[in-house]
């Protein structure tokens, strides 16, 4: 959830930020910034020459708390305009603390010069809107109440289009479900975290993978300001702009946390209390929610308190043209690709063919970092540029204006970057519909551990078990190294890096099929099943698919764990593990597109652990967040006719 560059620039103010966005004090410009400083003042000033400016315009709820906006529209007021709406928790107050200029205004200036108006909002509780914050902007009736007010304004047409990344965008999608006469578009981007229950997926905004948390949302809470809002100050009715604009250059937070070091603070013990033990005040990671449900460390992932909030799940309608923009590497690829096709299949036919995606092969909400050589953690995608302000421009005129511009006819309904190709694929329907299912069995012949093992991927499963066996200490977890997530600290980086020191460890077993003969693509759903063991009561399994190049450089592509406590299901109740009985454990798809060149190798990691990406089972059977101390599991993977451990793979024209 880093701050990213813009689409239609309006990322920029999106992501969870490294440098405490809770700052807004003027601060004294760098001497290297001042060519900077330069373009953000002359796009200032372009802006008040062609637009009619409002900030912190304060506009009621139902309730009584405002919700303040800050309005661009063009000058000419002989017409109606429609609107690009632009709602975060996030900071977009006027200022750029590190620079002492007004921060980069050209998502507004862009807006207004092509004929629209730019409201930008804050969510309730957070800078100077009203009310107790509540991730993903409940109440809900905020959404109609800000939507039925602008749309009602005299200088609007009274249509209205959504954009924005990451937190601007997860509160998109159940908004969109809500059928408010005014929305009609939206583009949200990286939305993971907005998805909360879609076919087999139960991540809850990702909070969960597989039963596991996601530990990111704890560098998140504390770095967003998230966990401070009641420092945040009142400003009663009636208060003039030009007060709250000065307050807007001049507020200075001072409570805003130091500096973290998240490979460190992540360790904690019990997990409920990582943010207490930096001194971070109450807030919605382990406190109830302003709206009284449980903590969220504390929910297990069909908990009631979910289906509550602002998530959108898969028994909600969405019946609004939509442009879902998505990652490889991002957070959560495969619950964002099941969304979108949900609403292909669920709303009405007219709206269900307005439905168009791309998923580019970047981390979360970097889709204009791509360049000819984009690198996208140690490895080279080539190049992954493309035109996503034409797009997006397009899009909105189409469907704000009323344009006939043709964007709909042609724009592939799928547009996805196949990484090894490294170029830009099409398909009417995702996954592809010439991509088939092919199975690899595991096998070994029982000592598959680490890179010297024996571990193998065949094209049917061995007769007889010679089972892994491998000791997972949640003490002496395996460390993350890359992948698909956000917001973790300085010290870990996305996307896709060299796994050859993790696959070192003897608590890792890997299973590879040698140089492949002939080059395979893999566009689609990725299946693992596996049968497995332990002397825990509880335990977890994890999965990395790998691309092995010639000189054994061995890139991750996607990852996934399954905490065996929901093996039979996420509505169910938890089911314990017995010494000696094997269980068969389904992991939820993986997603991907990417081509195995001849000589490469198709390679399966499998263990127990990947710290501080997810938590750390500690293997007792007990509620995990609230404990302190964990026991050893003794972990095995099966591989037989009668135990058919496998991947099964979405291969395109073989």
């Amino acid at each position: 959830m880093k701050p990213t560059t813009k689409l239609i620039t309006v990322t920029a103010l999106c992501c969870c930020s490294a440098v405490f966005p809770l700052q807004l004090a003027r601060a004294q410009a760098r001497p290297q910034d001042a060519a900077l400083i330069a373009r953000r003042n002359a796009t200032e000033k372009e802006l008040e020459s062609v637009a009619i400016i409002e900030r912190k315009v304060m506009v009621p709820m139902r309730d009584g708390k405002r919700m303040q906006a800050d309005i661009y529209r063009p000058k000419d007021e002989s017409k109606k305009y429609p609107i690009i709406f632009v709602r975060t928790p996030y900071n977009f107050n006027y200022w750029d603390v590190e620079l002492g200029a007004p921060r980069d205004m050209s998502a507004e200036l862009d807006a207004v010069k092509r004929g629209y108006i730019y409201i930008e909002m804050n969510e309730r509780g957070r800078y100077f809107s009203e009310g107790d914050y509540d991730i993903l902007g409940v109440p809900l009736t905020d959404s109609d109440d800000e939507l039925d007010w602008m749309s009602a304004q005299p200088w609007t047409t009274g249509k209205v289009g959504l954009i924005g990344c990451s937190s601007t965008a997860e509160w998109q999608l159940n908004v969109a479900s809500r059928g408010n006469k005014a929305l009609a578009a939206f583009i949200p981007e990286s939305f993971g975290a907005g998805v909360g229950r879609v076919g087999p997926y139960y991540e809850q905004g990702n909070w969960f993978r597989g039963g596991a948390v996601q530990m990111l949302f704890a560098p998140w809470a504390y770095e967003s300001g998230i966990e401070t809002n009641d420092a945040k100050p009142n400003f009663p009715a009636g208060t003039s702009q030009d007060a709250l604009m000065a307050a807007a250059k001049s507020w200075d937070l001072a409570a805003h946390p130091p500096a973290v070091d998240w490979g460190k603070a992540l360790w904690h013990l019990p997990e409920k209390d990582i943010l207490a033990a930096l001194g971070a005040p109450h807030g919605i990671f382990a406190d109830p929610t302003p709206s009284g449900q449980p903590g969220m460390i504390e929910r297990a992932p069909n908990d009631p308190a979910w289906y509550k909030g602002g998530l959108w799940h898969d028994n909600m309608r969405i019946n609004v043209p939509g442009l879902w923009l998505m990652t490889w590497y991002d957070i959560s690829v495969g619950p964002n690709i099941a969304a979108y096709n949900r609403v292909r299949q669920t709303a009405d036919p007219a709206v269900a063919d307005e439905q168009y995606a791309v998923i580019a092969p970047v981390p979360h909400c970097s889709y204009k970092r791509a360049n000819e050589h984009t690198m996208v953690g140690d490895r080279d995608m080539g190049d992954a540029r493309l035109d996503y302000d034409a797009l997006t421009w397009d899009w909105f005129d189409r469907f704000l204006k009323g344009d006939d511009n043709g964007v709909l006819a042609k724009t592939p309904k799928v547009q996805y970057y196949t990484m090894g190709l490294n170029k830009w694929q099409s398909s009417d329907v995702w996954p592809p519909a010439n991509a088939k299912p092919v199975t690899f069995y595991l096998a070994s012949a029982g000592r598959a551990n680490s890179l010297n093992g024996d571990g193998s991927l065949l094209t049917a499963a061995p007769h007889d078990d010679s089972p892994d066996g491998f000791t997972y200490d949640p003490m002496n977890p395996v460390p993350t190294h890359g992948g698909g997530f956000c917001c973790m600290g300085a010290d870990l980086k996305p996307g896709a890096i060299d796994q050859r020191s993790i696959e070192a460890r003897d608590d890792v077993l890997v299973y590879s099929t040698g140089p492949l003969e002939k080059g395979i693509e893999v566009s689609g759903p990725v299946d693992v099943t596996l049968y497995v063991s332990s002397d825990a009561k509880d335990t977890d399994f994890t999965v990395k698919l790998v691309d092995v190049f010639p000189d054994g450089t061995a890139f991750n592509i996607d990852d996934n764990i399954q905490r065996a406590r929901y093996r039979e299901g996420y509505d169910k109740p938890p089911v314990w593990m017995e010494k000696g009985k094997v269980y068969k454990v389904t992991l939820q798809p993986i997603q991907t597109s990417i081509y195995f060149p001849p000589g490469h190798q198709l390679r399966i990691e499998v263990s127990s652990s990947d710290f501080p990406r997810f938590d750390r089972n500690l293997n007792t059977g007990g509620n995990n967040f609230d404990e302190t101390e964990g026991v050893v599991a003794h972990n095995q993977v099966h591989h037989s006719s009668a135990y058919p451990s496998s991947v099964t793979l979405s291969v395109v024209g073989q």
